[in-house]
This record gives structure tokens, sequence and C-alpha cells, in this order.
């Protein structure tokens, strides 16, 4: 019994994780003055709201059955030339000491924040279906975190470009 309570509870809070996460992504969305940035905050909440579905149905499963759902094969978008393409634009259109940027790199922090949590339980689960949840939903925050990390270090180096903070 207590092994199903703690699943029930991963199970809560990575939903109310990835809630959270699609609250911050849409409100930095709304709030951005980049067409760009909207634009990635927008495909990452986007992405959230297909975790919590993706969650909300192996809760609901799990709750009924005590098992959960086999995972199926996810397939990661290739989108690194959109990605490129954005990268470049947001570049034009912030500076990296605005808020996107900073949005950017809290945003870092709350997919590390993920990562940790679905990474750790993946360790820790027996079940090889809980197993397969976890390090998938760890491999989809990782892809955001490759994503927003990208983008922060553009802004980095594009900043230390303009003020000359190189050494030679």
């Amino acid at each position: 019994m207590e092994v199903s309570n703690q699943a029930v509870n991963i199970l809560k809070t990575a939903i109310l994780l990835e809630r959270r996460g699609k609250a911050f992504y849409t409100q930095v969305a709304r709030q951005s003055e980049s067409k760009s940035a909207r634009k990635i905050f927008e495909m990452m909440a986007e992405e959230e709201d297909a975790h919590i579905d993706f969650l909300s149905r192996q809760f609901v499963h799990y709750e009924k059955t005590h098992e959960f759902l086999q995972v199926e094969e996810h397939n990661e978008v290739d989108d690194s030339d959109a990605v490129l393409i954005l990268s470049e634009e947001i570049k034009k259109e912030i500076s990296a000491a605005s808020f996107e940027a900073a949005a950017i790199s809290a945003a870092i922090d709350f997919e590390n924040r993920a990562i940790a949590i679905y990474s750790e339980r993946a360790d820790q689960a027996t079940d090889l279906n809980e197993k397969a949840l976890y390090k998938m939903l760890a491999d989809w925050e990782k892809g955001h975190h490759h994503l927003l990390h990208r983008l922060n270090e553009d802004l980095k180096e594009q900043i230390w470009n303009d003020n000359n903070f190189w050494p030679f």
C-alpha cells in the first residue's frame, strides 16, 4: 500500500510541476515584447500541456488499477532548424538583461528541477512501466533544457561581445 501512495504522490507532484510550468510559460509569452521569445514560450506551454495530459491519463489509470500504462516510444520532434532561426531572431529582439532573458534563466532552473525529480523517480522505480514513464519525462525535459540553455548561452555571448568582456 505504501508503494501505491508514493506512486500517487509522485504523479500528483509531476502534474503540479507541469501545471506550474505551463502557467509560467504562458504568462511569460503574454508579457513578452519579443515575437520570437513569445513563440518559444508558447511552444513550451504547449509541451507542458501535453505532459499534463499524459500524466493525467497515467494518474487516472493508476488510481483504478494500481498499474502504470505502458509508455509508447516517444519520438522527439527535430526542431533544431526552427530553434536556430528563433535563436537568431531572439538575439536581435532582446538583450541579455531583459525580462525575456531573465525568464529564460528562470525556466532553465525550472527544467533542471523537473529533470531531477523525474530522473530520481526513474532510478527508484521498480515497475518497468513507471521507470519508462519517468525516464521519458526526464528526456523530454532535457530537450527543453537544451533549447533554453542554448538560447541563454547565445544571449550571454552577445552581451559579452557587446561589452568587450574578452581578455584578448
